[in-house]
């Protein structure tokens, strides 16, 4: 008798490798994206502190019809690795890592948005506040783009900080 389900552990960054390359995708009966920016934002939280945040199951077929992609960009290669169960959860990540939009459950196309404040270790949905607030990391999307250079986005926010410190002691 054929095995029907074999454990594979994949790390963070070869699951979103290949969902860019298009090796993962959603069969076609996957609803659109339906959490919300909090939920995503309390993903991001768990993960950062350690928690279990659950398995995917994913469907290994390379004859399946009527697949799509995960985000709005397009792939390399048609899926033969179709995610079942974890769906949100992947989708939030890679469009956090990626910064990649997503189809939202009324069809229309979305960023989401997750900012930081490391001094807290506290995860929020930007509002009109926290964008002033120059405690938070506006976008954590930026860190993982292609790029970046993570010195000068580290030095960008400690100079935002001492401008900060300086004010108070005035």
């Amino acid at each position: 008798m054929a095995t029907l389900f074999k454990e594979v552990s994949y790390n963070l960054a070869t699951l979103i490798q290949q969902i860019d390359m298009g090796i993962i995708g959603l069969p076609d009966i996957q609803r659109p994206f339906v959490w919300p920016d909090t939920k995503v934002r309390d993903l991001f939280d768990s993960m950062y502190k350690g928690y279990p945040v659950g398995y995917f199951l994913f469907w290994s077929n390379a004859n399946v019809e009527h697949t799509k992609g995960i985000g709005t960009s397009a792939k390399q290669k048609h899926p033969n690795l179709l995610i079942v169960d974890g769906q949100q959860r992947l989708t939030s990540l890679y469009a956090v890592i990626k910064a990649q939009e997503i189809i939202r459950e009324n069809y229309t196309k979305a960023t989401i948005v997750i900012a930081f404040n490391p001094l807290e270790a506290k995860f929020e949905i930007p509002d009109a506040s926290i964008r002033k607030n120059p405690r938070y990391f506006q976008n954590i999307s930026q860190i993982w783009q292609p790029n970046v250079n993570i010195i000068k986005v580290i030095n960008e926010f400690l100079q935002n900080l001492k401008k900060i410190g300086r004010a108070y002691r005035r």
